[in-house]
């Protein structure tokens, strides 16, 4: 994948920061980096990671620093599914978002992104309506996984 820079404005809205100076494994856990990159913000209050998660050297809220391809956009989605069919499956994807038509529409507008395992879970719901071969995303990107 391409190389990206972490960037204390790729750190999402509330995520959970560590303070854990003793961890050996903190140059590549992306808590502890957000940490790093906004401490400079002037911010009292938010979420932490607490000292107990770190337990013999090794911590439950470890999330490795990597890049991941993100997609949005569903305007081909729905290609290969037969016509009379097409209601059933797009009911079925936006049911996968399991709040209401909001989460479907941000995502399908590129305001929110898909992980590889949402993409993966999507293409498992449309492979009961048709084959999913050449079905793609409207739009990739690559970018940070925070977990």
């Amino acid at each position: 994948m391409e190389e990206k820079e972490l960037k204390a404005k790729d750190i999402p809205m509330g995520y959970a920061l560590c303070f854990n100076d003793a961890c050996k494994r903190k140059d590549t856990c992306m808590h502890y980096l957000a940490q790093v990159l906004t401490s400079h913000q002037d911010q009292h209050i938010g979420q932490a990671i607490y000292p107990t998660a770190w337990q013999k050297g090794d911590c439950p809220c470890y999330c490795e620093k990597k890049l991941i391809k993100k997609a949005w956009g569903f305007s081909n989605l729905y290609d290969n599914v037969p016509r009379h069919k097409i209601a059933e499956a797009r009911q079925c994807v936006r049911s996968y978002f399991s709040a209401g038509m909001g989460p479907y529409y941000r995502v399908h507008h590129g305001e929110n992104m898909l992980s590889p395992k949402q993409q993966d879970d999507i293409m498992q719901i449309l492979s009961q309506f048709g084959s999913t071969e050449g079905i793609q995303f409207d739009h990739y990107e690559t970018d940070w996984d925070f977990g």
